[in-house]
């Protein structure tokens, strides 16, 4: 009998995929492939050429993700107006859920979860930016509501907000991701990832107290970190949400601080370390539920964390 992903995670630690941006631009894709030649429309790459992201999700699932995400990060309403797709959100993210749902098919030895990854909207809408802070809020909940619903009607398990650096956009998202829920008729849960710097601080300053406070009561399954930093950076917050011993967590490190070589950002933290990082946080804190990799983890990275949870 098939699992909710909410039983799943209170039965075992739930070991989800890594970076799937740093993944596609190993490929040094041409223009060609994306979207009316739309260089690094990443997301786009579900209509244009699925069998990319659909390697990409395999390669997981290969390496034991028990979770794969989405290539829906910039897919929400705002940021697909930045590419002319602003009115096929919800086909869109439907269209890459149903890819990733579909590929989990292909593996029957233990049951696999698809997760709707979404992403910043690309404002600040609680800074006094002239440009980045000056959105109606009503249409920040709108892009992700839309998001939301397209992932749930492709048939994803639960939607994870990441990689937020704003904590209003976070409640504005989770107050869209309802709404979706609430009009699809389809009871799925929403997590919660917030993106901390070395010194424990979103980029509008908030840390980690401030964040978990804020939208803990929310109705949200889990709440956790992502991206960033390494996860050596990461322990002093994991370890306060560790302490609140109230929603279970979700640890997706980098594979180390980004170093910045010719230009371009580089990831130099290896699989058996950051495994062996991630088993310590694991030794550590009883109430991490769900780990994985953000920028710069591998399926190599996977297959080591799959060996730290004994899969």
């Amino acid at each position: 009998m098939k699992q909710s992903f909410t039983q799943a995670i209170n039965d075992r630690i739930l070991l989800f995929d890594g970076a799937m941006g740093t993944e596609i631009q190993k490929l040094d894709l041409e223009a060609s492939k994306y979207p009316d030649n739309m260089d690094g429309f990443n997301d786009g790459l579900v209509m244009s050429a699925p069998t990319i992201i659909e390697e990409i999700h395999r390669s997981y699932l290969r390496a034991g993700s028990d979770c794969i995400e989405t290539n829906t990060f910039g897919s929400n309403q705002l940021k697909l107006e930045e590419y002319g797709y602003g009115d096929r959100v919800i086909e869109v993210n439907k269209l890459a859920a149903s890819i990733a749902v579909s590929v989990t098919l292909e593996f029957s030895d233990k049951q696999r979860f698809v997760i709707g990854s979404m992403g910043p909207s690309g404002y600040l809408p609680s800074s006094n930016d002239p440009d980045l802070g000056q959105i109606e809020l009503s249409k920040i909940i709108r892009a992700f509501s839309l998001q939301a619903e397209g992932l749930i009607m492709g048939g994803v398990d639960a939607l994870l907000i990441e990689t937020s650096q704003d904590i209003l956009e976070v409640k504005l998202a989770i107050e869209g991701g309802f709404q979706a829920i609430q009009k699809t008729g389809k009871k799925i849960p929403i997590i919660s990832n917030v993106t901390l710097d070395k010194y424990g601080k979103m980029l509008l300053g908030t840390n980690v107290q401030a964040a978990y406070t804020t939208v803990c009561d929310m109705g949200i399954l889990a709440f956790g970190l992502n991206c960033s930093t390494g996860p050596l950076e990461m322990d002093p917050s994991i370890r306060w949400l560790d302490e609140q011993d109230e929603l279970p967590v979700l640890v997706m490190p980098n594979a180390g601080m980004p170093e910045n070589v010719g230009g371009k950002a580089v990831y130099k933290m290896s699989p058996s370390g950051m495994a062996s990082a991630l088993s310590d946080f694991l030794r550590k804190y009883k109430n991490i539920r769900m780990i994985g990799g953000c920028c710069g983890t591998t399926p190599e990275h996977i297959l080591e964390f799959s060996k730290v949870i004994g899969q």
